[in-house]
């Protein structure tokens, strides 16, 4: 949008969410905002009006407070969609947003969260709601949707959730391959990402991904899947399954993802790290040796060159 003056630049942009985002005092006067939004990349300069502004794109697709307002631009934000069981027969709710990013972003995240199952656990008198998926995983995948889809694909940002899993999809292609998404950071929406982890909704370059496959490991989920479609990517975190319930690409996707944030961490895997991470107990080390096997087979892993006798695990790009 071109040619407005800072009145209209501030009715259609949100101006008051970045100054909260970015814990700075709201100016005291239009003129002293629209500098810092000059400053930010949000809007420019109008090259034939004096003292009116030309809204960017960035400024807009972060802080709109009505994407139909701007029609080059997609006309939803993020949209989420809660389907009963574990398919798509029965749609409980869909609900869009229209609304920036950096604007709707927190109530994205808050609404999904409120949409997931709770357990209780009681424990020394004191009743407490646990959630069954990572608040951090959930976060970071919604802002890795945003950050790494194509916007010349049609499509938004989609987050659907059923009774067993989350999946997170987002229009385009990956940049890189999903088997590097843990150690290597790469984004097509360079500007986007770097604005939006100033504003605090994305972590810092390249540690996203480790923090989604660290929280599912500590709840001790299965590992999360990355898997590339005709035009779209997708994410899957799925719901709690004992290590019996779990199929051998479970385990080996596990696996690999283990022997990755030990090797980004500057440790190593082994079987007993392996063991820690599906909660086997000693007796239970073949088991973990069988899964170890198996990702060898699938040229995920491979054995480090070691004199010691524990046996100690590197990935297959290391």
């Amino acid at each position: 949008m071109d040619g407005l003056d800072a009145a209209t630049v501030d009715s259609l942009l949100d101006t008051h969410c970045y100054f909260e985002l970015t814990k700075l005092p709201y100016p005291s006067t239009r003129k002293a905002v629209m500098e810092r939004f000059l400053k930010g990349g949000f809007i420019l300069k109008n090259k034939d009006r004096e003292g009116h502004f030309d809204i960017t794109n960035l400024g807009a697709i972060l802080f709109a407070r009505d994407l139909h307002e701007f029609p080059n631009l997609p006309r939803e934000s993020l949209r989420v969609i809660v389907y009963e069981g574990k398919g798509k027969l029965k749609t409980l709710k869909d609900q869009a947003w229209i609304r920036g990013y950096a604007v709707a972003f927190e109530r994205v995240v808050d609404y999904i969260n409120d949409q997931l199952p709770q357990n209780e656990e009681i424990s020394k008198a004191i009743r407490q709601t646990v959630r069954m998926y990572p608040v951090e995983a959930v976060r970071e995948l919604v802002a890795n949707v945003i950050v790494h889809q194509d916007f010349r694909e049609r499509g938004t940002p989609l987050i659907e959730i059923y009774s067993d899993r989350i999946e997170f999809s987002n229009p385009g292609l990956p940049v890189i391959s999903p088997e590097r998404f843990i150690d290597e950071y790469k984004s097509r929406n360079e500007e986007l990402a770097d604005v939006m982890r100033r504003l605090g909704i994305c972590e810092k370059k390249g540690s996203g991904i480790d923090k989604v496959i660290t929280s599912c490991e500590a709840y001790q989920l299965p590992a999360p899947n990355f898997l590339i479609q005709e035009r779209h990517t997708k994410a899957i975190m799925y719901a709690h399954k004992s290590f019996s319930e779990m199929d051998k690409k479970d385990k080996i996707r596990a696996c690999y993802q283990h022997c990755c944030l030990k090797h980004v961490t500057n440790e190593k895997m082994t079987n007993q790290t392996l063991r820690e991470r599906f909660k086997l107990e000693p007796r239970n080390s073949a088991s973990a040796s069988r899964i170890i096997k198996d990702t060898i087979a699938d040229k995920l892993i491979k054995e480090e060159d070691s004199n010691g006798k524990s046996r100690k695990y590197i990935p297959f790009w290391a």
